[in-house]
């Protein structure tokens, strides 16, 4: 059975029994049970039409649920003789369901999951092991999500960029138990920028397929973080890099520039250089300077004073590190960096000891321990 095509059918399927009279809520628990349902049946006995399948046991599914209540009894009946929806509106549903799931009233943990879900087909113990939470906690969370929306009538366009924002977290979250949220954002963000022709939605999936091209080589043995500069490139993916490099100057064509689309041109820059030596850090900083413009980042403050310490030498870039806010994340992490390349290997050892102390996940830590060990071992000098 393919699971990802039965994945894909979800958002379709939730929208189709909206438009028979379904909430929200009712719509999306209906076809969960659709769902393990076919899990359970189609192996042995694969259905020849399996969108329409799902639309005919999730509606069963509802129904046996809303029968409960006497009170539902005649919109049922009112309902059930509405004919089956023309498939060309499933486009237009789907997208609707993506707002829905990045609605403004919900928190980005509880869009997250809710998206998941309802237009993932994730399990809730499989949303639960990616983010590392009882399954308890992840079914309290997309309950509460779905009443929060269970009222809401989207009656003008959505946000784009909510929903665009809601996918960068998910991929961000990478690969944890046996769900690959990298992937799975990836899918989501082709089937929105599929659907809506933003460039934004295109920006940012190219942005997930240039950073997915060089997961092979972003760890080493034992999960250990291995930096940029020094990845194996033979290791990235060259096909996703392609697509993604395609993807992103079809975007950049229409001149209208966001943060995602500027994300991935400096992706793309660091995935262009056959080495490390080789990168254009010039341009790397003029496409900083464009993300700054937009967004105000701190991070990309923060990322741009290292590159300029790239392009025009380290205490360039230590004289723009000193602009921002000691406070940032990796901001110490960052100066040890520069110290070291600008040969203050004392201060460099000492930084990167204190970036260790502050980092926030153990791969993190055990590199920046690594590059501390390393420089004190190098100012101790020959045992």
């Amino acid at each position: 059975m393919d699971e990802a095509r039965l994945r894909a059918l979800t958002p379709t399927v939730i929208a189709v029994l909206g438009r028979r009279g379904a909430d929200f809520a009712a719509a999306e628990d209906a076809v969960q049970d659709a769902l393990v349902e076919a899990v359970r049946v189609w192996p042995r006995d694969p259905p020849q039409d399996p969108k329409g399948w799902l639309v005919t046991v999730a509606w069963r599914k509802f129904l046996d649920a809303s029968r409960a209540d006497t009170a539902r009894r005649n919109r049922e009946e009112r309902v059930e003789a509405e004919p089956v929806p023309v498939p060309g509106d499933a486009v237009d549903d789907t997208l609707q369901l993506y707002f829905l799931c990045a609605h403004p009233s919900l928190t980005p943990a509880s869009a997250v999951a809710l998206t998941l879900r309802a237009v993932g087909g994730l399990t809730t113990r499989q949303i639960a092991q990616a983010y590392l939470v009882p399954e308890a906690t992840m079914a309290q969370r997309i309950s509460r999500a779905k009443r929060t929306v269970s009222g809401v009538r989207l009656n003008r366009p959505g946000d784009v960029a909510t929903v665009l924002r809601v996918l960068y977290l998910i991929f961000n979250e990478g690969y944890s138990g046996d769900v690959d949220l990298a992937a799975e954002a990836i899918r989501l963000a082709r089937q929105v920028a599929g659907m809506t022709g933003h460039e934004e939605a295109a920006g940012l999936l190219a942005l997930m397929l240039l950073h997915h091209a060089r997961r092979p080589a972003r760890t080493g043995p034992g999960g250990r973080l291995v930096p940029l500069a020094e990845q194996d490139r033979a290791l990235w993916d060259t096909r996703l890099i392609t697509e993604g490099v395609a993807i992103l100057q079809a975007a950049l064509a229409r001149d209208r520039l966001g943060e995602f689309q500027a994300q991935a041109a400096i992706a793309a820059l660091h995935a262009d250089a056959p080495a490390a030596e080789e990168t254009d850090w010039v341009q790397i900083v003029e496409w900083y300077d464009e993300l700054v413009r937009l967004t105000g980042n701190p991070v990309a403050r923060l990322n741009r004073a290292v590159a300029v310490g790239e392009a025009d030498g380290p205490r360039a870039g230590l004289a723009a590190l000193a602009e921002l806010d000691p406070a940032l994340p990796r901001h110490t992490a960052a100066a040890a960096y520069l110290h070291e390349r600008d040969g203050d290997l004392a201060t460099a050892a000492r930084l990167y000891a204190d970036a260790a102390q502050a980092a926030s996940n153990l791969p993190e830590r055990a590199h920046l321990t690594r590059q501390a060990a390393r420089l004190n071992a190098r100012l101790r000098g020959p045992a």
